[in-house]
């Protein structure tokens, strides 16, 4: 289930938030998956990293909520250029 749904680029896309940690590295980094609506296709995700770190997890995803649609379709354009 897509945590949200946008619409850009003539397109449906579905949108998931990650957390990645590197190694040797204490703070969680934002990560968006962007994958579009009509197909199924692992192929078809596209992954953007967003300059949030912090140390808990569920921080960075409440923080992640307060993303607008408008950034996201931001991020999906830098992305896709």
């Amino acid at each position: 289930m897509a945590w949200r749904v946008i619409d850009a680029e003539g397109q449906r896309w579905l949108v998931q938030p990650a957390a990645e940690r590197r190694p040797n590295v204490r703070l969680w980094q934002l990560m968006l998956s962007f994958r579009r609506a009509e197909t199924e296709e692992e192929a078809g995700t596209l992954w953007a990293s967003y300059p949030m770190e912090s140390s808990s997890k569920s921080s960075l995803f409440e923080a992640a909520d307060r993303l607008s649609d408008e950034t996201l379709r931001e991020i999906l354009a830098e992305r896709l250029s």
